[in-house]
């Protein structure tokens, strides 16, 4: 009996299911793929929602003309929407006034452990919306702080950090005045700061440095300047103890920085260069309460 010929046909044959099959799990990959995109999608656009929801909540708290920054940390976010349970949302606004003074205030607030029900978010209630643990800061530029009164008779007025041992003793030799970094991070509601700008004397422009302890007294920032030095670029001079007592008023102020959102206690206060920082936390808090008042 012969054998028919092989034929190149006849070769081709078995391999093709196995192109079927490998056509079919590219097809699964893909659709597979795809559905992740949407779902990640959808689940960002979720997210977006619930941020532009409670935004406006606190534009309105807050008394803004603009939204504030409002990030839900955590991925994904369906999941924590359907539990009604969010780990961490921040909050953040700038430009919002405090009494008649100030008018750019930096609001800022870290919320964790927020139950908010997913109906009440989608509806926009907020009254519901309770918090474990907030970590709540408000900032003060020095370029409002030279509307309170009597700074605002110091032109260009200018603030930075400086040790508490520096303002006293910055005249004696072997005094630092610049804090180091765990200095600089540790939380007190009294420290250093430089204070710096032109004054008229005798008709004469002068630069003039003022070194002055800042103390936390509930929502009050109290200035009590110690010493002054005149400024002539990288040069300092003594100023004369007559001519400080003149002087020294005029760096002497309290500034209310109104009440810290969601009812946070002040309780530490730190200097950045341009601007001061009051901190404070609060526990067991609801979202209807973020303007303080």
């Amino acid at each position: 009996m012969v054998s028919s010929p092989v034929t190149q046909q006849n070769r081709r044959g078995p391999g093709r299911p196995a192109k079927r099959k490998g056509r079919r799990a590219r097809k699964i990959v893909i659709v597979l793929l795809v559905l992740a995109g949407l779902l990640v999608g959808a689940d960002f656009a979720l997210a977006a929602v619930a941020e532009h929801t409670v935004s406006q909540k606190a534009r309105e708290q807050l008394g803004l003309t603009e939204d504030p920054s409002v990030t839900v940390h955590g991925f994904p976010f369906t999941t924590q929407a359907l539990a009604g349970e969010y780990r961490h949302i921040s909050v953040s606004a700038t430009g919002v006034p405090v009494q008649d003074t100030l008018r750019d205030v930096g609001v800022r607030a870290e919320l964790r452990g927020v139950d908010a029900p997913l109906s009440d978010l989608t509806a926009g209630n907020v009254d519901n919306i309770t918090i474990s643990d907030v970590e709540g800061q408000v900032r003060i530029k020095d370029s409002d702080m030279a509307n309170v009164d009597p700074l605002d008779k110091i032109e260009n007025l200018r603030i930075a950090p400086s040790t508490e041992d520096y303002v006293h003793h910055g005249d004696e030799p072997n005094v630092e005045e610049n804090l180091s970094e765990e200095e600089n991070k540790k939380d007190s509601s009294s420290t250093g700061v430089r204070l710096s700008g032109e004054v008229q004397i005798a008709g004469d422009r002068v630069e003039i440095v003022a070194f002055a302890i800042i103390d936390l007294d509930g929502n009050t920032v109290r200035i009590s300047p110690q010493r002054l030095e005149f400024g002539n670029g990288e040069e300092r001079t003594v100023v004369p103890p007559e001519v400080q007592k003149v002087l020294l008023p005029n760096f002497e102020a309290d500034i209310s920085t109104g009440s810290l959102p969601f009812t946070v206690t002040p309780t530490a206060i730190e200097v950045e260069d341009g601007a001061i920082v009051v901190k404070g936390t609060a526990e067991n808090v609801r979202f209807s309460g973020m303007s303080g008042n």
